[in-house]
């Protein structure tokens, strides 16, 4: 089975590799066997690639791993803070690179209406419709199944 290759453009460069392998936790085999671990770099690339592309977990190309394996591997380095350590060792690197102004921040946003919002003073959605007494309608006649005798209903 000859899978297509994918290119090195979607793969973690070395000197970044480099950088972030010091961050990741140990790998720990499980006493009981079973399958030997995924290599980080492996993972680190297809998480990477998720992150790049914006697709599905199951639509990463095999041979990152799979999706569930990638998906499993960044919750728990979400959890770790691994990603949290390599924005902080960044920013730091910058900072000594170009330097940051500490000193002075800023927020961009944007407040806007929502597109098809509705009306600002519609109807509450814990009520149903209007409660009260309502205006009969302007017919008097009510309709009727039809009847045993296969007759349709008449007019009241």
């Amino acid at each position: 089975m000859d899978t297509k290759r994918i290119s090195d453009r979607w793969r973690i460069p070395d000197a970044l590799w480099e950088r972030i392998e010091p961050l990741l936790p140990r790998i720990r085999r499980s006493c009981k066997g079973g399958r030997p671990p995924v290599p980080f770099r492996q993972v680190m690339d297809g998480i990477f690639y998720v992150l790049r592309t914006g697709c599905q977990w199951k639509a990463v190309p095999p041979e990152f791993g799979s999706g569930s394996t990638l998906h499993r591997r960044f919750q728990a380095f979400v959890k770790r803070g691994v990603f949290r350590k390599l924005w902080q060792v960044g920013l730091m690197e910058y900072d000594e690179l170009r330097g940051i102004q500490w000193d002075w921040q800023s927020i961009d946003g944007a407040m806007t209406k929502a597109p098809l919002g509705g009306e600002k003073y519609g109807p509450e959605p814990h009520r149903s419709g209007q409660i009260g007494h309502q205006a009969k309608p302007a017919y008097r006649w009510r309709r009727r199944t039809l009847g045993s005798g296969g007759q349709r209903g008449q007019h009241a």
